[in-house]
């Protein structure tokens, strides 16, 4: 297995999902050569990828992978992941092939590690982090799950600071391969953890499975930051090494650009890490309030007829609501419109109660027809239905509806896992 400092030449097998993404730009950073492959469709993480000079090919035909001749693959567990054509190549021919979880744990050793886990978040309070950081002149590595950090640019960086901040995800390494939580292959220094909930019931059968991966992210953990408002977190709340977050009196001299109370937990987490690292308070604020979100996340598009279009990738129900209620405070008084894209069955059929509810919370929520993994084998039809609100099952649907109901009191978000950002962009 030859190690990843040591490799020259590098070739992602997926490379636009935003966690290989933000890996592979890392990576060009730290001086490799990089190229990859993915499908077609257009990502997020696409304008990055070219501002870096970071090739890749469409499709994953042999062919590409051999003319690079890499000496290292690594390969995500989409596109089939150990049994993607490219990776089963690469195997043939001696490459060494390493999935993402395992290769991001890699390239922090050496460094100084601070993960963010939770549910909802991790993105969110990992960029404020970095942020605060960059502010505070430690030129540290990253890499996040976003298309990118306004403010920062590219969500991957290879800084020459001590630091290296992760977003660390639970989801399995390799479905159907490796069952290996993705955040264990990490040792962080600094473990900080959002909230706990009930999420990805493809690869997870209960709350209680999910809480028992994070204990064992905990266990090889140095420190813990924990939230204080999250029960499913109190598990982690014991021992030695551990602090708890929440909202006080100091978050009111905060400046954040992005609004909701969620997000002010998000900055509570992040000052928690960055006190303990050491960063003074008059920088840790200077960072916050330069901190402008990240890509997808409560993202402004532009205005049609008056109304204002946004985009956003919440896909389980506590971040719709959370959500919902950050339009509620940055618009009182005008009518808010969420466009929903279901993403995999499994979660839908699993929380449809909790859609249902969350989506509710809007004045009209259009909900369309649900984005499948390639992995789900089990597919309900009806469930999209079964939300409430209006079923607008297509892209065209869903611009009929606007195009007849849309007045200039509305605020539109697109909201989402799947490709219901593509929508968003044709509305603009």
């Amino acid at each position: 297995m030859i190690k990843l400092d040591q490799a020259k030449r590098i070739y992602f097998v997926g490379i636009k999902g935003v966690a290989m993404a933000a890996l592979a730009i890392w990576a060009k950073e730290a001086g490799k050569i990089v190229a990859g492959s993915d499908v077609t469709e257009e990502f997020p993480t696409d304008e990055e990828l070219k501002k870096a000079e970071i090739a890749f090919h469409e499709g994953f035909d042999q062919e590409n992978l051999i003319a690079f001749k890499p000496d290292l693959v690594i390969y995500t567990g989409a596109h089939g992941g150990w049994d993607n054509l490219q990776v089963q190549e690469a195997i043939k021919r001696g490459i060494p092939v390493v999935p993402h979880g395992k290769a991001l744990g890699t390239v922090t050793e050496g460094k100084r590690q601070i993960a963010v886990a939770g549910s909802h978040g991790k993105t969110t309070t990992s960029a404020m982090i970095a942020t605060i950081l960059t502010e505070a002149g430690l030129d540290p590595s990253y890499a996040i799950g976003c298309g990118s950090i306004r403010g920062l640019g590219a969500a991957g960086h290879a800084g020459k600071g001590d630091w290296f901040v992760a977003e660390a995800d639970e989801y399995v390494t390799d479905p159907g391969h490796d069952a290996t939580p993705r955040f264990l292959w990490l040792k962080p220094d600094v473990l900080v953890v959002t909230n706990i909930d009930y999420d990805h019931p493809d690869v997870y059968p209960d709350l209680l499975a999910v809480q028992q991966a994070f204990v064992a992210l905990q266990r090889q953990s140095k420190f813990t930051i924990v939230s204080a408002d999250d029960p499913a977190s109190s598990i982690l709340a014991n021992g030695e090494n551990v602090v708890t977050f929440g909202l006080s009196e100091k978050l009111n001299e905060l400046k954040l650009q992005i609004p909701g109370r969620h997000n002010m937990l998000n900055a509570a987490a992040a000052i928690a890490v960055c006190e303990r690292i050491g960063i003074a308070w008059k920088i840790v604020k200077r960072g916050l309030a330069h901190f402008g979100g990240t890509k997808r996340r409560f993202e402004k598009l532009g205005e049609v007829r008056g109304a204002f279009i946004y985009d956003d990738y919440a896909h389980h129900p506590k971040e719709i609501e959370a959500t919902i209620a950050a339009f509620r405070d940055r618009y009182p008084k005008k009518r808010l419109i969420v466009v929903f894209q279901p993403h995999t069955y499994s979660r839908t059929k699993a929380l449809l109660t909790d859609f249902t509810r969350a989506l509710g919370r809007a004045d009209i929520a259009l909900v369309t027809d649900i984005y499948a993994s390639a992995r789900e084998t089990q597919r309900e039809e009806g469930l999209a239905q079964r939300l409430g609100g209006v079923y607008a099952p297509t892209r065209n649907d869903v611009s009929e509806w606007l195009e007849k109901e849309l007045n200039e009191n509305d605020v539109i978000v697109f909201m989402g896992a799947g490709d219901i950002y593509q929508w968003a962009g044709t509305m603009i």
